[in-house]
């Protein structure tokens, strides 16, 4: 009788862990039922100092995020939720200077203008800019891996912060 008891709440404790995964996301994102799909539109580009293919690797990083992040498809067209935007400002200066006074450090600073639209609830749509660095030694020009390691840096704590304040709403 008491193996019973036991078999019978070993069952019900196992089938009330699985039932509460359905309510609780790692990610911290709950959506409503009726959110499927997202719209990235490709990011423009207005900053005066040029990079090429920054909004392009810009968008691409926002997209793979969320996809990697949430359960919602990402779609060309008629999304649920819509992320426009621009790239305003791409630009470097001096950060920490020597004795000689030349440059001991550079910062790059990466500014994205955003416009999230969720049809569902317009209430919820706004527009802000998400701004980040990447600091590095000035004896190293902005290309190659420093480049790579910069544009990484950059994108992950940009793209994070605009999944925060869509999505996990924290």
């Amino acid at each position: 009788m008491i193996f019973k008891n036991l078999h019978f709440l070993l069952v019900a404790l196992a089938f009330l862990s699985l039932t509460s995964c359905s309510f609780y996301s790692l990610s911290g994102v709950t959506l409503p039922a009726d959110i499927k799909t997202f719209q990235v539109d490709y990011f423009g580009y207005q900053a005066v100092l040029v990079e090429p293919g920054l909004e392009r690797d810009f968008t691409l990083a926002l997209q793979d995020l969320i996809n990697d992040q949430s359960r919602l498809s990402l779609t060309p067209t008629n999304g649920d939720y819509i992320y426009q935007g621009e790239i305003t400002r791409f630009y470097i200066a001096p950060m920490t200077a020597t004795a000689d006074s030349r440059a001991a450090q550079n910062r790059v600073t990466l500014e994205v203008n955003l416009r999230f639209i969720n049809t569902k609830i317009d209430e919820e749509s706004f527009e802000k800019k998400y701004s980040f660095f990447f600091d590095y030694d000035a004896n190293s020009q902005l290309q190659g891996s420093t480049l790579e390691t910069a544009k990484e840096v950059l994108f992950e704590q940009i793209t994070q912060d605009i999944f925060n304040d869509t999505l996990a709403k924290w």
